[in-house]
């Protein structure tokens, strides 16, 4: 898939265009359709999408919010590079946010949250592509968090997932963490449908402690070898 395959993807949807270019740039990035660092032109993104700059300029500003594109004054806008230090601060800010979440949620979630929570788990069990897996991946943590009815955390902590979404896809596919990680979700889950909140707190932190020092360790041996 590329850019084009995208662009013809999302404008096939009723949203409003600078949304539905931001989902494709989005795309396209978490893919490595556009490699950390790259130039993204306006003028060109434009007319792939047949769109005046204006929509594009908009969506970039989303991306920028997001973390995933840098927009600089005289030189435009590029895609973000994720340094060490920047991937242990997003991991350390994910586990407070995510363990409160959970904290919360854990009185309130169902049987219906549960299910379906074992069932993105099952899926997760068959899935082999990396775009997939990260996709899986928040969906499991998001279903354990809705209950806790808190949109704008939710929102917090989904952003911080898009940031480190490229770089979780490495982790699940190319250093030997999915075994391990799905192992832990698991884990997780059992907690949760035991509503022992202690023991689900403990996992959570030590899923998201562990995985950001993965990360960090990945990004601080990338950065010796430019």
């Amino acid at each position: 898939m590329n850019l084009n395959d995208l662009a013809a993807n999302v404008l096939q949807q009723q949203r409003s265009t600078p949304d539905l270019i931001a989902d494709a740039l989005r795309e396209a990035i978490l893919q490595g359709i556009f490699q950390e660092g790259q130039s993204l032109r306006q003028d060109e993104i434009a007319t792939q999408f047949g769109v005046s700059r204006i929509p594009v300029r908009e969506a970039l500003k989303q991306l920028e919010a997001e973390g995933l594109v840098t927009l600089h004054l005289n030189r435009g806008a590029m895609v973000s590079v994720l340094t060490a230090a920047e991937a242990q601060e997003i991991c350390e800010i994910r586990s407070a946010l995510e363990v409160k979440a959970i904290q919360i949620a854990i009185p309130k979630l169902g049987e219906v949250d549960i299910e379906k929570a074992a069932v993105i788990l099952e899926a997760t069990d068959q899935a082999t592509d990396a775009g997939i897996l990260a996709k899986l991946n928040w969906e499991f943590h998001a279903t354990l968090y809705t209950a806790a009815e808190r949109p704008r955390l939710l929102m917090m902590i989904k952003n911080l997932h898009v940031n480190c979404d490229r770089y979780v896809r490495v982790q699940l596919t190319q250093m030997d963490y999915h075994e391990r990680s799905q192992k832990e979700h698991y884990q997780l889950l059992d907690a949760c449908r035991q509503r022992d909140p202690k023991a689900t707190v403990r996992l959570l932190k030590r899923h998201i402690d562990t995985a950001g020092e993965q990360l960090v360790a990945y990004l601080q041996q990338k950065a010796q070898k430019r």
